[in-house]
């Protein structure tokens, strides 16, 4: 599958070599041209240019800049599977709160036309560096929320090619859950806590 990465950061980093070694054709996307062609040559890209040269490249587009840029970006990619893995959170002195006015379904308005799909923003970009991402001999459940059934179709294809489990957890509207479920995570991470203990199978129950 053909994938564009707007970003040359972390993320784009980790997903841009995880879907390279599963032998995706990524290219990497940035406003610094250097910088995007250092993140395609550190994972093994195919390719780097612009942010539009990704924008095109792309039949899936990964968002892999700060959430308060994405909207910026979103332009022109009607009919395109357009992964938001962003964050809007920020510390306060009641822990990490959500950004109002961010997310997915404000990325949604910014970009009519586009299927876009909210995943990959549970785990920390480290997560996403390993081949395969695995914990106690099971592979890791990325959800993921989406309104298109082609855009489900599409991110499935992608988080099964990196060894992890797929897991659909409804439309755009229930994408808040994911974005709130990563500033509790993230904060527990934070202050030396351990989410993962929160949510024991029912199995072991």
């Amino acid at each position: 599958m053909k994938i564009g990465i707007l970003g040359t950061g972390g993320m784009a980093a980790a997903l841009g070599g995880a879907w390279t070694t599963a032998g995706h054709d990524v290219l990497i996307g940035g406003r610094d041209p250097r910088k995007a062609k250092l993140t395609a040559e550190s994972v093994g890209a195919a390719g780097h240019g612009s942010l539009d040269d990704a924008a095109r490249h792309g039949d899936a587009v990964l968002l892999a800049v700060p959430a308060t840029v994405a909207p910026q970006l979103a332009g022109g990619l009607a009919g395109r599977t357009v992964i938001d893995c962003t964050n809007a959170i920020s510390p306060t002195g009641d822990g990490l709160m959500l950004d109002p006015g961010s997310g997915a379904r404000q990325l949604a308005a910014a970009a009519p036309g586009a299927h876009v799909v909210k995943a990959f923003n549970l785990c920390h970009v480290s997560i996403w560096t390993l081949r395969p991402p695995m914990f106690e001999n099971v592979p890791l459940t990325v959800p993921y929320c989406t309104d298109h059934p082609a855009a489900a179709a599409v991110i499935e294809t992608l988080i099964s090619s990196i060894g992890c489990v797929p897991a659909a957890c409804g439309g755009l509207a229930r994408a808040g859950y994911l974005e709130a479920t990563a500033a509790l995570a993230i904060g527990m991470w934070w202050s030396g806590g351990q989410p993962r203990a929160a949510f024991p199978s029912p199995a072991e129950v």
